[in-house]
């Protein structure tokens, strides 16, 4: 009679402490679905915004304490890689997460609207009007028809979608997760759980509704299909080395005569992380989404995003591809320079601010893949500092741009809405002028520093045409970020024209309902002969304060002592491999 030995399973090894700063943010979105389903609503949002912040610091020190320790180690059966760039990454997406949380909880600048054949038909709150009635970005109602009787009620008796921190405290880990992955189904699983929550967050925007839906639906549409190319070539890598395991693939691949299948793997990842970094052709879905998408949201995806998304794709390329690196640079020079050359000529043809930033982002884009084109530690340590510098800017520019409002209350992203600004808010102007300064590259900014160092990397590594490209389209993008500067400090307002967004909100106002809560889908053409909306800037509370203070303090304090983040970030690199 013979005997079958039972297969014993080896349980991994964990590291808890590796894992402290993803655990953390990850408990705490759990406790934020319980405070959601179990406290009063008067409560909720406060305590919401409290246990986010906690969460969301007490990761920051764990992160913080890894870096003390020093040491690089995986876990997991090497599933986590905990090394330099992931704790520069996480650091940085957990300061994001945290000024997005303030921004989210903003309450001054947005108020209840009513369309005019609603307003009489929904009993209103007790001693004020619609205008006196505060609210944060989000929809009172995510699942009532736009424009509807039951959105309306919801606003005007206080509700608030409080849901938006869970969701982004899932986000926030998924993305900590992504750029710490160590094999491709765990990087798999990270873009699915910073991706859904993403998902939903861009359609909750409580002015232009449909808009907003539209946007989250061709995210989740779009980015569907990306996922679908990330699995299939995880699967050709499988199916070439063996493993999932990028560092064993690394080393795989390196052994191998046969790189066919690599080579379709690897263009199948790229195309997956391609399209979260927004790069051409395969970031056509940002304008839409960055537009449509409520601005808190706007603004985590245009920071928090990029850094995720751009260490991952590093990783990919520097720990499992470099002895093919002869065959990719190619195809990475092609995506770089279509990047930036059409993302610019986009920019410089847009009349609405926030798709103008969106097509910026894409150009931005392509100015990081040239340090990932470098395959060098200096490339590595470049894409590191520009990823920190470029998000707080973003942020900044995204949170200044929801101050600033029109006659209806709705944000003023329309162009010719801006013109004068600078001179009647001093302030307001300086701020968003450093930050445009900053996307210009303009010295004593983080833009600049950072551009030096992703030149000079790309440079070293004999990528010199790369860079001639890079200098051209910085020189052209820097005419859509003065030709903002020029129209707040020397152009007079009510010179221009409105929006088309402003001709569709009125027709909404008066009955047409298309649009549900009578805001307008466009895209911020101009319709001549119209006059320009009178614009406000709105005073926002601490929570909008915040955020933009510490964003303006790193982009220009950064710029003009750039050492101490060079340093951190030169000493973040190389990957563990």
């Amino acid at each position: 009679m013979s005997t079958v030995q039972a297969a014993t399973m080896v349980a991994p090894s964990i590291d808890y402490r590796a894992l402290s700063p993803m655990l953390v943010v990850f408990g705490a979105a759990v406790l934020a679905v319980l405070v959601d389903a179990f406290v009063p609503r008067a409560w909720r949002s406060r305590t919401q915004l409290v246990l986010s912040l906690i969460g969301l610091l007490g990761a920051l020190g764990c992160v913080i304490a890894l870096a003390a320790d020093g040491t690089d180690r995986t876990t997991m059966s090497g599933a986590v890689v905990l090394d330099g760039p992931t704790l520069f990454a996480q650091g940085t997406i957990i300061v994001v997460a945290a000024l997005t949380v303030l921004v989210c909880s903003e309450r001054r600048l947005d108020n209840v609207w009513a369309p005019v054949a609603l307003a009489s038909s929904v009993p209103t709150a007790a001693g004020g009007s619609d205008a006196d009635l505060v609210a944060d970005p989000f929809t009172p109602a995510a699942a009532t028809v736009p424009g509807s009787e039951a959105e309306l009620a919801a606003g005007r008796a206080g509700t608030l979608t409080t849901e938006v921190f869970s969701l982004t405290l899932f986000a926030t880990g998924g993305m900590m997760l992504f750029g710490a992955a160590g094999d491709l189904l765990t990087m798999f699983i990270a873009l699915e759980v910073f991706s859904l929550p993403l998902y939903v967050l861009c359609g909750l925007a409580r002015r232009r509704r449909l808009l907003s839906q539209e946007a989250a639906l061709k995210y989740f549409l779009l980015g569907a299909f990306a996922s679908a190319f990330f699995l299939f070539g995880a699967a050709f890598i499988y199916g070439s080395t063996g493993t999932l395991a990028l560092s064993e693939a690394g080393r795989s691949i390196a052994e191998s005569g046969d790189d066919t299948l690599a080579l379709i793997g690897l263009a199948l990842l790229a195309v997956g992380l391609l399209f979260k970094v927004g790069a051409v052709p395969f970031g056509s879905w940002v304008p839409d989404v960055y537009q449509g998408a409520p601005t808190p949201v706007t603004a985590f995806m245009a920071s928090a995003t990029k850094v995720a998304a751009f260490v991952a794709l590093a990783r990919v390329f520097y720990v499992s591809f470099p002895s093919l690196a002869e065959l990719w640079r190619p195809a990475l020079w092609v995506v770089a320079i279509a990047t930036m050359v059409v993302a610019t000529i986009m920019a410089v043809s847009q009349d609405d601010i926030k798709r103008m930033f969106a097509y910026s982002s894409m150009v931005h884009a392509g100015f990081i893949l040239l340090g990932v084109i470098a395959l060098s530690d200096a490339g590595l340590s470049a894409v590191l500092f520009y990823l920190a510098t470029y998000a707080f800017s973003a942020f900044g520019g995204f949170a200044l741009l929801s101050v600033v409002r029109d006659s209806a209350g709705r944000e003023a992203t329309d162009f010719e809405s801006w013109a004068g600004i600078g001179r009647r808010r001093p302030l307001v102007g300086a701020l968003f002028a450093l930050f445009l300064l900053a996307f210009a590259g303009i010295p004593l900014t983080t833009g600049f520093v950072a551009k030096f160092v992703v030149f000079a990397a790309a440079g070293s590594s004999g990528a010199w045409a790369l860079v001639i490209v890079g200098v051209l389209a910085s020189a052209v993008a820097a005419y859509f970020y003065l030709r903002v500067i020029v129209a707040m400090f020397f152009t007079d307002a009510g010179g221009g024209s409105a929006g088309a967004t402003d001709a569709a909100d009125s027709a909404g106002a008066n009955g047409d309902g298309a649009d549900g809560a009578g805001d307008g889908d466009g895209d911020g053409a101009t319709v001549a002969g119209a006059a320009a909306p009178a614009v406000e800037v709105r005073q926002p509370s601490l929570a909008t304060t915040l955020p933009i203070a510490v964003c303006a303090v790193i982009t220009l304090g950064f710029g003009i002592v750039p050492q101490w983040l060079l340093a951190l970030s030169d000493a973040a690199v190389p990957f563990l491999r």
